[in-house]
């Protein structure tokens, strides 16, 4: 207080806040004034007009009432025998002459294919894979030291691996599904 001002019964001199308290204080104000700010902000829309307008005989499209499934729902589904050869083609899978080893067919639940190559050179290869199931394919590939893939393929798309036989061997398939699926591999010489 000055030495010469005059008190008012009642009043009190404004006292000092610690520099910790305004800092929050500033802290609450400014969110406080962020988040009006940003209530009132929220209610505007923004227009957007290019000029373009739909002609004068342009009809509407009828509502649509239902959802339609997707047209590539069955995609996954397998096919049969009679259609196995058109499935290779297209996800392909199909032969030629620098394939070394194929192999393909017809899974029903739970059964198991076994097969195997003939005894191959020293070298490198690509293996590709794939499968048509509505469920993932277990393929298991091993040459007499290891197991050189052992994958779960999600269905629909195909798998490229390239391996390396130090040595020549023979390499054993093993596919397995847990619904019925189609399945495919084969070897390519790099």
């Amino acid at each position: 207080m000055l030495p010469h001002a005059v008190s008012l019964p009642g009043h009190r001199p404004p006292r000092k806040l610690p520099p910790r308290t305004r800092a929050r204080a500033a802290v609450a104000l400014w969110t406080t004034g962020a988040l009006v700010a940003g209530g009132a902000l929220a209610g505007c829309e923004y227009m957007y007009d290019d000029g373009w307008r739909p002609g004068q005989d342009a009809t509407a499209a009828p509502p649509a009432t239902q959802a339609a499934p997707s047209p590539e729902w069955w995609r996954d589904d397998p096919v049969d025998e009679a259609h196995l050869e058109d499935w290779l083609q297209e996800s392909q899978m199909g032969g030629g002459p620098e394939v070394v080893h194929r192999g393909f067919g017809l899974l029903q639940a739970l059964e198991i294919h076994n097969g195997a190559t003939a005894v191959l050179p020293e070298g490198t290869y690509v293996l590709a894979l794939a499968c048509r199931s509505q469920r993932r394919v277990n393929f298991t590939v091993r040459n007499a030291e290891a197991t050189l893939v052992n994958l779960s393929l999600r269905c629909g798309s195909r798998r490229e691996n390239v391996i390396y036989l130090a040595d020549e061997s023979a390499l054993t398939f093993r596919v397995e599904a847990s619904s019925a699926a189609n399945f495919a591999y084969r070897i390519i010489r790099s």
